[in-house]
């Protein structure tokens, strides 16, 4: 394992499936600053954040047979993270799990091809965001969150989410413009 650290995110989870519980490591060391900031975006308690993300690696380990190495082990984690979080909420009924009837599943839009002038967009609505993460929704929170703060990209986050990648396209469409009203409204 003495060049692990150069290894891929993929090759790392290979070894631990293999049984080098060493290897592991190198997961939590290359996962828990962006799990973390995940976490607290999603619950804004630190305590709270700590406790789920110790449950997400916990899961991780005792579940990482189950990761197909041929897929990217990013979205794996994150999903992991998502079931983890949505239980939290769930468990603690803090704030309401995500509608059964949901109009951006049944109604998906075409998503838009992300442009160059997009970057000074993504940089505003990333502060808008950090201000206003409180007061939205969790469905069109973690999509923004995961777009902006974790630099994932639409497919990613469908595989995240366990959506398709239109929903992901008009979750962000709406998280934005709740936002933009939100903001609005501070004003």
């Amino acid at each position: 394992m003495s060049d692990t650290p150069e290894r891929s995110d993929e090759e790392v989870a290979i070894l631990v499936q293999e049984g080098d519980r060493e290897a592991f490591r190198i997961i939590v060391e290359r996962y828990e600053p962006k799990l973390r900031r995940y976490a607290e975006r999603f619950f804004f308690d630190r305590d709270r954040a700590n406790d789920l993300l110790q449950d997400v690696f916990i899961k991780s380990y005792v579940n990482i047979k189950s990761f197909d190495a041929r897929r990217r082990f990013s979205p794996w984690i994150y999903r992991i993270a998502h079931n983890e979080f949505v239980n939290a909420i769930k468990k603690t009924k803090r704030e309401a799990s995500v509608s059964i009837f949901d109009f951006d599943l049944l109604f998906p839009h075409p998503v838009a091809k992300e442009t160059a002038d997009g970057d000074v967009e993504r940089k505003e609505i990333k502060s808008l965001v950090e201000k206003s993460l409180g007061a939205l929704d969790p469905k069109y929170r973690e999509p923004l969150v995961l777009y902006y703060f974790e630099e994932m990209d639409y497919k990613e986050i469908a595989d995240v989410l366990r959506v398709p990648v239109s929903t992901v396209g008009i979750r962000l469409q709406r998280g934005k413009a709740a936002l933009r009203k939100i903001v609005g409204n501070k004003q």
